[in-house]
């Protein structure tokens, strides 16, 4: 029996010591867990956002102008570089003037004798009305000489127009730029044989400073944007332009008018803007979009970034109560603003919303946060 009573004791002794030692493992583990997950909040508030409409359009020149002889001829000399800029009544071709410049000669020629004839006439018909008050010649010799007079007179007129007409012809052998813009690349070549307003045009001359952009809106819609900007006044609406890269456009331009008839086949009106376009970033054919800026009003902007999606589409952000604890917050989205999103409905000032950390972070589980960065003095 006493050895029994021995034996019982150790075993006891061996129990007592493992669970002496598993107490003294597992204590840590309960007082030092996973320490709570920290993340960046902000406090939801009212925000200025424009009121606007993106546009879908293109760009067009300012002006163009297709250049076209008006008169008949060979071309001698072309006195540009394809896509330079020109400026207005600059030379761009040279036609062979020689048979213009001997028509200007005898239309002056003419006008001389004309005017030759003309003096002599009036000399006759001078001499003609003194012997006519003596009774000296008939009614019949002073009536002709009159009218003889008369039709040398207008011989005369006949001959100056036909001097203007021939220094207007050899003046049109210098095919001159009829506006400033850069010029395209050329159709025709020295030794071409053009003709007077001839079907192919020689080159085009495009001005892209300033330069158009026409955009397309249903009628309904421009009815509703008609009556939200009545308040304006008579300015001229802002316009922002946005790249195919999704960049802004340095400059703001205009709206400057809308078509007063709709597109029977689309149901479509176009508008017109005018940009500045100095820095030729904009060239005539480009797709662009462009938003129409009619005003400001009071909402709340979220992030794009701490929105998350539902998988039926819906979408919502993580908010924090006076505990730290985390919960998903539904919202309703009504279009974007820049890179934020205009909250529709959901949210209300004043509500704490995560803004990083999301990942790590669930329903229910609370966090710390981490303290917002504090402004330098002089700051």
């Amino acid at each position: 029996m006493p050895s029994r009573s021995w034996f019982v004791t150790g075993i006891a002794a061996v129990v007592a010591v493992v669970g002496l030692a598993s107490c003294e493992q597992s204590a840590p583990a309960q007082g030092g867990g996973m320490p709570a997950p920290e993340v960046t909040t902000m406090t939801v508030a009212q925000s200025q956002y424009p009121l606007n409409v993106i546009l879908s359009g293109r760009t067009v020149d300012f002006r163009q102008a297709e250049i076209r002889p008006q008169v008949a001829g060979i071309v001698q000399q072309r006195l540009f570089r394809e896509g330079q800029v020109v400026q207005k009544d600059d030379v761009l071709y040279r036609i062979d003037a020689a048979p213009y410049q001997a028509e200007l000669n005898r239309a002056k020629a003419n006008l001389k004798r004309a005017e030759a004839v003309a003096l002599n006439a009036e000399h006759r018909a001078k001499r003609v009305s003194n012997l006519f008050k003596d009774k000296l010649v008939s009614q019949q010799d002073y009536d002709d000489a009159q009218a003889n007079l008369l039709q040398a007179k207008a011989d005369v007129d006949v001959a100056k127009a036909a001097t203007v007409a021939a220094q207007i012809n050899l003046d049109y052998t210098d095919i001159r730029a009829p506006i400033s813009g850069q010029i395209g690349r050329s159709f025709v070549t020295e030794g071409s044989l053009v003709t007077t307003n001839q079907v192919q045009a020689l080159a085009t001359i495009r001005q892209t400073d300033p330069i158009y952009v026409d955009l397309t809106q249903s009628a309904n819609e421009m009815q509703a944007l008609r009556s939200q900007v009545k308040g304006t006044g008579d300015q001229p609406l802002p316009v922002a332009l946005l790249l195919d890269d999704g960049s802004y456009y340095s400059q703001n331009g205009e709206l400057q008018f809308a078509e007063v008839n709709v597109d029977p086949s689309s149901g479509m009106v176009t508008l017109r803007a005018v940009f500045p376009n100095s820095d030729g970033v904009l060239m005539p054919g480009m797709f662009v979009r462009a938003e129409i800026r009619y005003g400001e009003k009071q909402g709340i902007l979220l992030p794009q970034s701490i929105v998350q999606r539902t998988p039926t589409g819906g979408a919502s952000v993580y908010q924090l109560d006076e505990q730290n604890t985390v919960s998903i917050l539904p919202i309703q989205i009504d279009r974007a603003v820049g890179s934020n999103w205009l909250v529709k409905q959901g949210v209300s000032p004043g509500t704490r919303l995560v803004t990083q950390g999301l990942q790590k972070i669930r329903p229910g589980m609370q966090v710390r946060v981490a303290p917002q960065p504090q402004a330098d003095a002089g700051e």
